[in-house]
């Protein structure tokens, strides 16, 4: 029987990818002077924003590079992030339903609790699992090893939601229920080369298949 539902964040519950794209643009373009497309930037997903930088910046003024990206984030985030009316209702759902709800996320706290706060979804989750709380990023497994532990489920008990194939590839290795998520105008995979076990493009179909467990 499924107890918990733990999601990856940007591209999975919110619309977050195009002022992280925007974010990294802005850094790059400023303390390294060169263009960034989509593409490269998605291609340095993994770590969290701060690794990003420290592993791909040519110029070595880390710690300014880092406040920029953040400065540029919350400052642009309510212009392009809307709030998801659906995403909302799925997790007042699941929290209505006493599912424990997870977040298992390779962006830093710092971006993240922006984020939440921005979005108004602070209060659903029973853990929280950021970039800053793993010594090895998605598709490493260790992320979802530590959120089932705080959340005491074992991995019959639990799904796992991402939108990217790091996603898919760490529930797997943990052993979960794997769910592909292609509900959100931004996404990191448009088609998985590791097929999760369900893929869905509609929170509707996916409360009907978590409620048929």
């Amino acid at each position: 029987m499924i107890e918990a539902v733990i999601f990856d964040f940007d591209g999975t519950l919110a619309d977050t990818l195009p002022v992280c794209f925007l974010a990294f643009e802005g850094v790059f373009k400023k303390i390294d002077n060169r263009e960034v497309t989509t593409e490269e930037i998605i291609a340095m997903f993994g770590p969290s924003e701060t690794g990003i930088i420290r592993k791909n910046l040519k110029n070595n003024k880390y710690e300014e590079a880092i406040e920029l990206y953040y400065e540029i984030y919350k400052d642009q985030h309510s212009n392009i992030v809307q709030h998801n009316e659906e995403i909302k209702i799925l997790l007042e759902h699941l929290k209505t339903n006493g599912y424990k709800l997870g977040i298992v996320t390779g962006k830093a706290r710092r971006s993240l609790d922006i984020s939440l706060d921005c979005l108004g979804l602070k209060t659903f989750f029973d853990v929280i699992i950021t970039g800053d709380d793993v010594e090895l990023p998605k598709p490493d497994p260790e992320g979802i090893y530590k959120a089932l532990e705080k959340l005491n489920v074992s991995h019959k008990e639990a799904v796992f939601l991402g939108d990217s194939e790091a996603d898919i590839i760490a529930g797997k290795e943990a052993n979960l229920l794997t769910i592909g998520v292609h509900w959100l105008p931004n996404i990191q995979t448009a088609e998985f080369k590791n097929q999760p076990d369900k893929i869905y493009s509609s929170v509707k179909d996916f409360l009907r298949f978590l409620s048929s467990l």
